[in-house]
């Protein structure tokens, strides 16, 4: 491999000669051989817009030449396409302002106009008016709200429209609700799909109000908050150049002390992400329960089968879909533990938890997004009720007799139940055989139709 010496600060360093990076990035990779973990290239791409926006910002500005301005411009657009993807190599765990991220960003830039013929130095000139400890929290703020605008917020909404027009489909099927895992009074199927399509609803307009706190941005506060060397002609023009760009309206943080030392708001949104979480791993467990058996199981509903289930078992077909979104559900929760105990870490000006609070901010919005997305295709579109296992499951039901309640009472109902249970007879059976109603009584009485509630859609 032939290299080539690039030159900081500190001296002089071998860096591989296909590289695109310099020599803070090449240090950083050298001192921080951890895990696995590189940094989420939509963060890169959030950088990438960042130094666009400042290079066009100081241009407008009068700081920086028109032609320099275009170079970066360019050079940032080829990051944000996904075209040097391969050049971003950091890990997470390294310096925890994200300072080497974002000279990783800087020095790719400076590199590639070179090859344009511009002379371009990443502190200088790409890092104008700006410092890693605003940059940073900048970026974490966009690729945030582009994630959740973009990817998060249409896998929601399909998914409820998936929901909409099942509860509509099973509208007329009544099936036994079930309380503390327990048999209870009847619902209809389309009653129980209403409760996850409305907590999705829910979701959509919790994760939608907390989005409002991204928006606003650290840019300009520089190192520790003073605005030092960002003037305010330049940060209000990259606020409004940002926004015409994403089309998306972002605003300048009223204070930025606060907002470079404290991280509540991606906590804040990382919280509506829990709730989505809590709220898919709810219905995805509804699911499997009922697709449980075939034949040893509740059996209340198919599932689409999508692949074998065993090495060993031949036909066995498992609710993998079921599986895979309630592991992303407790991966966001634990990934939300992390990000709160990061957002608690600021110290004086400035918090040094950012790289693994973004990481996990992100993984929980992909890992959400795509979850709902596969989940959506490949399972939920596809549930058929079991008619004949819901009305023979209703039938059957003890819980009938809280029909008679007010007609014979609460404690007689109860001894009806227990009758029916211990014999192994129907509730009608034991019923008629209390001697408090007739057969014609129980049979004008227990409508399982007539115990679905003023809201039912049943005509």
């Amino acid at each position: 491999m032939s290299y080539r010496l690039e030159r900081d600060s500190m001296g002089e360093i071998k860096v591989a000669a296909s590289s695109l990076w310099g020599a803070q990035t090449e240090r950083s990779l050298n001192n921080f051989r951890i895990g696995s973990e590189k940094m989420p290239l939509p963060l890169i791409y959030a950088l990438a817009l960042v130094k666009k926006m400042a290079a066009r910002s100081n241009e407008l500005s009068g700081k920086l030449d028109k032609s320099i301005s275009e170079v970066i411009q360019k050079s940032a657009d080829k990051i944000i396409a996904g075209q040097l993807d391969e050049h971003f190599p950091l890990s997470v765990w390294q310096t925890g302002s994200g300072t080497q991220s974002n000279m990783n960003v800087n020095e790719v830039i400076a590199h590639l106009a070179a090859q344009e013929g511009v002379k371009v130095h990443p502190n200088d000139h790409v890092n104008m008016s700006q410092s890693s400890n605003d940059v940073f929290p900048t970026a974490m703020h966009i690729s945030g709200v582009l994630l959740i605008e973009k990817e998060l917020y249409p896998a929601i909404k399909k998914i409820i429209t998936t929901l909409q027009l099942l509860e509509i489909e099973n509208q007329e099927i009544i099936k036994i609700g079930r309380t503390h895992l327990q048999d209870a009074t009847p619902v209809t199927f389309g009653q129980e799909i209403s409760g996850w399509r409305s907590a999705f609803e829910s979701n959509l307009r919790m994760l939608e109000q907390s989005l409002e706190s991204l928006k606003d941005l650290a840019m300009g506060g520089t190192a520790v908050g003073t605005g030092l060397n960002a003037s305010p002609e330049y940060v209000q023009t990259f606020i409004e150049q940002l926004s015409l760009e994403t089309e998306i309206q972002f605003k300048e943080t009223p204070n930025k002390f606060h907002s470079l030392a404290n991280k509540e708001a991606i906590a804040f949104v990382s919280g509506g992400l829990k709730a989505l979480a809590a709220n898919a791993m709810k219905m995805a467990n509804d699911i499997r329960w009922m697709a449980s058996g075939p034949r040893s199981g509740l059996g209340e509903i198919t599932i689409p089968e999508n692949e074998p289930g065993s090495s060993i078992m031949p036909g066995k077909v498992n609710p993998t879909q079921c599986e895979a979104l309630t592991m992303v559900a407790i991966q966001v929760m634990g990934n939300d533990t992390t990000i709160g105990i990061g957002a608690s870490q600021g110290n004086f000006e400035l918090n040094v938890f950012m790289p693994v609070i973004a990481y996990n901010f992100i993984q929980s919005i992909q890992l959400l997004a795509g979850g709902l997305v596969s989940f959506e295709k490949n399972c939920l579109r596809g549930i058929k009720a079991n008619q004949l296992k819901m009305k023979d499951y209703v039938e059957n039901s003890l819980m009938l007799v809280t029909a008679l309640n007010p007609h014979i009472g609460y404690d007689n109902g109860a001894m009806i139940a227990k009758k029916a249970y211990l014999e192994e007879i129907t509730l009608k059976e034991a019923a008629i055989a209390s001697h408090l109603l007739t057969a014609e009584e129980y049979d004008q009485w227990v409508k399982p139709e007539k115990m679905l509630g003023n809201d039912c859609r049943r005509k």
